[in-house]
């Protein structure tokens, strides 16, 4: 693929990925729980990810994370999503490519609880109250609902792609 197309992708991923994550922060909570989200743009990241490479992905999640946090929300806000989407980064990185596709789904999961881990790090940190830490068990199981979700997303979304032919 030349550069210049492989930049304009990059570009492109970057802006569904900014836009899925403005659209989804003015959606009220599906559950009452603060932090409960269901995280639709990191579905971007995990195809960037398996389309591209983990340099384009990093790229994408980067310039999401913080024109997000510009649109949405402030240093706290990026903060959290900041420290999150690293520690989900780099389950992704870590297990793209030792799963099969079939099983992105898997990926997902582990990295929306290595995401949740990382915002608990970060209230933990912030707040200087390890006791909340009880908070992972919800989050935990959001993580697996929501991780589901997106990484079935992403899977179908990267066979789509494939079969488009848009990437040759």
């Amino acid at each position: 693929m030349k550069a210049s197309r492989r930049i304009a992708l990059i570009a492109a991923l970057a802006a569904v990925a900014l836009t899925i994550f403005v659209a989804e922060s003015q959606i009220p909570p599906v559950v009452p729980m603060p932090g409960v989200k269901l995280g639709l743009a990191n579905i971007v990241t995990l195809v960037a990810m398996v389309l591209l490479n983990r340099r384009d992905a990093l790229f994408v999640l980067a310039v999401r994370l913080i024109l997000g946090a510009a649109f949405t929300g402030g240093f706290s806000a990026f903060l959290f999503s900041a420290v999150g989407g690293l520690f989900a980064y780099l389950v992704m990185a870590a297990l793209v490519g030792l799963f099969p596709e079939k099983l992105l789904w898997a990926v997902s999961v582990l990295a929306a609880l290595a995401h949740n881990a990382g915002q608990m790090l970060v209230a933990v940190l912030v707040t200087g109250t390890p006791g909340i830490m009880v908070y992972i068990l919800l989050l935990a199981a959001s993580g697996v609902v929501t991780g589901v979700f997106t990484g079935l997303a992403a899977m179908f979304l990267v066979r789509a792609v494939r079969k488009s032919g848009i990437l040759k």
